[in-house]
């Protein structure tokens, strides 16, 4: 899964480090300081392709396996700043990747529950979060699109592939006041919406960016 900017934004160089990253971010209109720091503190050399490690620290998405791509860490960000995290939530993500924006979450929020569809990928993201010491993020194969009822509800959930509606289990598995961010379009060209949860069910609350995401697959998105 994952995406990049409808118009990407770069670092303006190599990106040799996380520092480098990081002022990208800030350039980009990151403020959130806890956001900041986890950018900081978790390589993203380490949840990359070994031959792509020199890539790592520029913002731009990688490709791993099965023609999907990692999320460029300014789309990352953006996303997760959205979900307003203050260090108490469940989070649900799904599409697990190499598990970076898993081990950025992880570090926001008191625990992580992340659908990756590819089981190679899956073990791939949860070897590393293991060698990070990463003890609060738990990865699964599975349907995204169904979301992990047994582990409901969720304060956050973070969808890292277009649909053109939210999916009915992520809408229901979502807490009361809960976040919900997710790419809407037909995959291609979306614009990335926080939602909130609220007396009434799922309601549009704001336009995060616009954005490139491939298709959310699975019993409630997209069919193969």
């Amino acid at each position: 899964m994952k995406g990049q900017l409808h118009r990407p934004q770069r670092s303006g160089g190599r990106g040799s480090g996380p520092d480098d990253l990081v002022r990208a971010l800030i350039a980009g209109g990151i403020r959130d300081e806890r956001l900041l720091d986890a950018f900081r503190a978790v390589p993203r050399d380490a949840f990359v392709p070994a031959e792509l490690k020199f890539r790592a620290y520029r913002d731009e998405p990688l490709p791993i396996p099965h023609g999907q791509v990692t999320t460029q860490p300014s789309l990352t960000a953006k996303m997760i700043e959205a979900l307003e995290l203050g260090g108490h939530e469940r989070v649900l993500e799904v599409g697990t990747g190499y598990g970076f924006q898993t081990a950025l979450l992880a570090r926001l929020a008191e625990t992580v529950w992340s659908v990756e569809r590819w089981p190679d990928m899956a073990a791939t993201a949860r070897a590393h979060l293991t060698r990070r010491g990463v003890t609060n993020a738990h990865v699964l194969t599975g349907d995204g699109t169904a979301g992990l009822p047994e582990r409901a509800p969720f304060d956050a959930i973070l969808v890292s592939a277009a649909f053109t509606r939210v999916p009915r289990p992520l809408a229901e598995q979502l807490a009361p006041r809960g976040r919900l961010v997710q790419p809407v379009g037909s995959g291609g060209d979306e614009e990335v919406v926080r939602f909130v949860k609220g007396p009434d069910g799922l309601r549009r609350e704001a336009f995060v960016t616009w954005a490139h995401f491939v298709r959310l697959v699975g019993k409630h998105g997209f069919r193969e």
